[in-house]
């Protein structure tokens, strides 16, 4: 982490092996700073928790307590890359880089969209991909 003085703890441990991950709330202490950043957050649980990989570590849901100081929020550490694609959402794969995908313009997803009102159910799946 930089220069700045934060204290990082979790509670609320549990190792959920049907998801093959460890679960945790952090609490981030970080008097008379702005917010701590997602990755060092991250790079602090990798130290503490000895993991191999620092793909598999998945923070968010981070709340600032009223006046500043204090931030909390969720943290996964799942036990392989490949149990991470399994189990998390694909808008948390993109955010940690772990699954590549192509930007399109506003104007085509707009565009998309109107197309697909025209279908419904299993039609709409089906035409989602062309």
């Amino acid at each position: 982490m930089p220069e700045t003085t934060c204290t990082i703890r979790t509670r609320k441990f549990m190792t959920n092996g049907l998801l093959q991950r460890k679960q945790f709330v952090v609490d981030v202490i970080h008097p008379g700073a702005a917010p701590v950043s997602r990755a060092d957050i991250c790079e602090h649980l990798a130290k503490a928790y000895k993991v191999k990989d620092p793909n598999t570590i998945f923070v968010f849901g981070f709340r600032t307590a009223h006046g500043g100081g204090r931030s909390t929020g969720f943290g996964l550490i799942y036990n392989s890359i490949a149990a991470a694609k399994k189990f998390e959402p694909k808008f948390r794969l993109k955010r940690n880089g772990l699954v590549e995908y192509e930007k399109a313009s506003r104007k085509q997803l707009k565009e998309r969209k109107n197309r697909l009102k025209k279908f419904r159910g299993k039609e709409k799946t089906a035409n989602a991909g062309d």
